[in-house]
């Protein structure tokens, strides 16, 4: 499970970097402000929650197999896919239904932090 996480968060940080720089040099002249901001938008989030991938890579190291963590790990990339994957597709097509769809990333981003919180309740030391 860590060496999983570990290389879905590494490859989502490769293709953020990607797609940032896709967006900050090439898009800006050809989609507008507004839509560059929605661009961005789908970037910021993505990077976040690549770095809560990297962190339940790390935490699978320190406390080994878990559900919970297991499935933060899931949430989080399917809220990448989704959330910032519809916010892409729609900055660039500018089709506005993809708009509908990006709110379930967002309660995926939201459910795996949930998990992550149980992570801390379950697993966190206690004094």
């Amino acid at each position: 499970m860590q060496r999983t996480y570990l290389i879905i968060g590494s490859i989502l940080g490769m293709i953020g970097v990607g797609i940032g720089a896709f967006g900050a040099h090439l898009l800006e002249p050809i989609i507008g402000p507004q839509l560059l901001q929605t661009f961005k938008t789908g970037v910021e989030y993505h990077f976040v929650h690549t770095l809560a991938i990297l962190i339940v890579a790390v935490l699978a190291g320190v406390i080994g197999e878990s559900s919970l963590l297991r499935w933060a790990g899931r949430l989080f990339t399917i809220g990448v896919i989704i959330f910032s994957g519809s916010l892409y597709v729609l900055s660039i097509t500018g089709i506005k239904v993809l708009g509908a769809i990006t709110p379930i990333g967002g309660v995926c981003f939201i459910a795996g932090w949930i998990m992550l919180a149980l992570v801390g309740a379950k697993y966190g030391k206690r004094n």
